[in-house]
């Protein structure tokens, strides 16, 4: 498992001091019969450096709820959603998920967007059991009988992504990733990827979260004159390498791919010449031709006007999560964790997403979903170039199996 960053240690801390603090339970208020609302929790950063992807997360949550509801809620119950603002702190993340299993009784948390506020909240809601949702692509190996995880895994988005750099944009690539899980596992895939399809890594930066200042990073690259950057930069500080990048004309010979641009609407802060070409993987794209997509789109419109920002791929993970969770408990026909699981883990769960057919595989908690790439175009959007269909959880097929041992409890890594 790889090593939390600082802010990670401090929430796992303080995750073991609110634990103490808490009491062990079987089941919430919400499991419970009755009439009124189904309290239900999201957890997202709204503020901070991660709001440019907790936002449009939140905005989609708030949608899919209300659409759950139009249509009936669960059990004949309406769902009551409430709403907490990490504020991009990792600590947050732990108080709120333990704020919610408790006081708040929720039937279940979806929430988390980086890697380490999802290894924080683990253990808060593990202890309550209370079933967790992690709806954002992340690095991969999580096992875990109480999560569920309808974001795209590494061996699902990197292996197409690094497989076309190779075959298209040259061998020699060099990695630029943000300093932490997700950045640092990220970049044990790519490496292994590379050898894999014959290409080379011939350098690997990490750049802390809170930093912005990339003039040495762009010597390296300088210095090392690679055919291709795979940059796994997360966060609004990480911004200004794509526009020192394009300002040192180093785009006239290095191409980059990413699986981690685009998420925050990177493409509409940057101007057209300095995102065009950047080739990315994901399982959704707002410019996806299907009828669930189309419908999508028109509710997103409007709750939220015609001239929203691009739905993100990431945003619309939050959409999976809920209707996968709301499919559950209808075919449970109960709130009670234990029997929702029965059915996440029968291999009979799906929906008919924006994003094309999203499938749980029962045995790893992880969807099989289409993977498609594309790349920025002028228009700060995108154009398609290939898609995946049905991409299943692979890596984690081949160490997770939750039905045969449901305490198995680990964070798998590549290496």
């Amino acid at each position: 498992m790889a090593p939390l960053s600082a802010s990670g240690r401090r929430a796992a801390i303080l995750a073991t001091a609110v634990l103490l603090t808490t009491s062990a339970c079987a089941g919430n208020a919400a499991g419970k019969p009755g009439d009124g609302p189904i309290p239900v929790a999201s957890i997202l950063d709204l503020t901070g450096p991660l709001s440019i992807y907790g936002t449009p997360k939140s905005n989609v949550a708030k949608l899919a709820v209300d659409d759950i509801n139009a249509s009936g809620g669960v059990l004949g119950r309406k769902l009551k959603l409430v709403a907490y603002d990490s504020q991009s702190q990792t600590d947050k993340n732990v108080e709120y998920a333990g704020q919610a299993a408790t006081k708040d009784e929720a039937a279940v948390v979806m929430g988390g967007i980086t890697s380490a506020s999802r290894e924080a909240m683990r253990p808060a809601l593990q202890r309550t059991r209370t079933l967790y949702f992690y709806n954002s692509l992340y690095e991969g190996g999580v096992c875990d009988r109480n999560q569920v995880i309808t974001g795209e895994t590494a061996s699902q988005f990197l292996d197409p992504l690094i497989n076309y750099a190779a075959a298209n944009l040259g061998k020699k690539m060099y990695v630029v990733a943000a300093d932490y899980n997700y950045g640092r596992i990220s970049t044990q895939w790519i490496q292994k990827y590379a050898a894999q399809y014959g290409a080379k890594v011939v350098g690997t930066d990490f750049v802390s979260l809170d930093s912005g200042d990339f003039g040495a990073v762009l010597n390296n690259i300088q210095r090392e004159a690679p055919d291709v950057v795979v940059s796994v930069l997360v966060g609004s500080n990480h911004v200004p390498f794509y526009r020192e990048f394009a300002a040192k004309g180093l785009g006239a010979k290095i191409k980059i791919v990413s699986p981690s641009f685009g998420l925050g609407n990177e493409q509409e802060i940057l101007s057209p010449a300095e995102a065009k070409g950047i080739v990315t993987s994901y399982n959704y794209y707002q410019e996806l031709d299907n009828p669930a997509n189309k419908a999508f789109r028109e509710k997103y419109a409007a709750a939220y006007g015609a001239k929203h920002a691009y739905i993100t791929d990431l945003a619309v993970s939050e959409w999976n999560g809920w209707h996968l969770w709301a499919e559950a408990v209808r075919k449970a026909g109960s709130l009670d964790r234990d029997k929702v699981l029965k059915v996440i883990e029968s291999g009979t769960l799906s929906i008919d997403s924006p994003s094309g057919t999203i499938k749980v595989d029962g045995p790893t908690h992880h969807v099989t979903e289409d993977i498609t790439l594309a790349t920025v175009n002028d228009k700060r959007g995108f154009d398609l170039l290939k898609t995946f269909p049905a991409q299943p959880p692979q890596y984690e097929k081949t160490v997770c199996d939750l039905v045969r041992n449901p305490t198995l409890n680990r964070a798998f890594t590549p290496a």
